[in-house]
């Protein structure tokens, strides 16, 4: 089974992230109320997210998505738009990652 306990650069990371959501919904003039309206999620959910608690994935890109941020969240990710990308971005993908001896 899985291990429950949030590690502290994911706990400070929801925290940030809460924050910052919060930050544009200020800035929007937007109640949590009109941003779940949005997103399609409990208002509760919406407050969740905003004080760092879990929330989906999928929560989590609805209620960016709300507040026009679903693009820049979704570029934050992309390999391409790193440095190690970029440099790999002519090379073959491997279909498949092979596992060393000894990793999980």
């Amino acid at each position: 089974m899985a291990d429950k306990t949030v590690p502290r650069p994911v706990a400070r990371a929801l925290r940030q992230m809460g924050q910052d959501l919060r930050t544009w919904r200020v800035l929007q003039r937007l109640t949590a109320e009109q941003v779940a309206d949005r997103a399609g999620v409990d208002r509760k959910t919406v407050l969740n997210l905003e004080n760092g608690e879990r929330a989906t994935l999928e929560n989590t890109l609805r209620v960016a998505r709300a507040l026009g941020l679903l693009d820049q969240l979704i570029a934050s990710v992309d390999p391409y738009e790193s440095d190690v990308g970029r440099l790999r971005a002519d090379e073959a993908l491997p279909t498949r990652v092979k596992h060393t001896r000894g990793s999980k």
